[in-house]
């Protein structure tokens, strides 16, 4: 191999590796993204559990409410 030739590979491999960097970059911002999104997410997982988890619990008290009514009703007789 020639000294030009040495030195054109040697500007392909920087080339190359430069474009690395850059890719490795771009997948490292790409990543941060995701994860800040995936957080956000989870916050409305959590938030959206606790609002079912009350609504369960509403659920429970007027279930309980009809059931005393119901057994109101009955003990009238009417």
């Amino acid at each position: 191999m020639g000294t030009a030739e040495d030195m054109d590979q040697f500007q392909l491999l920087e080339d190359k590796i430069d474009s690395l960097i850059q890719y490795i970059a771009s997948l490292k911002k790409e990543n941060e993204s995701l994860a800040e999104k995936l957080h956000i997410q989870e916050g409305k997982l959590t938030d959206i559990t606790q609002e079912l988890e009350q609504l369960r619990a509403v659920r429970g008290r007027v279930k309980q409410r009809v059931v005393t009514l119901l057994e109101k009703i009955e003990q009238a007789d009417i």
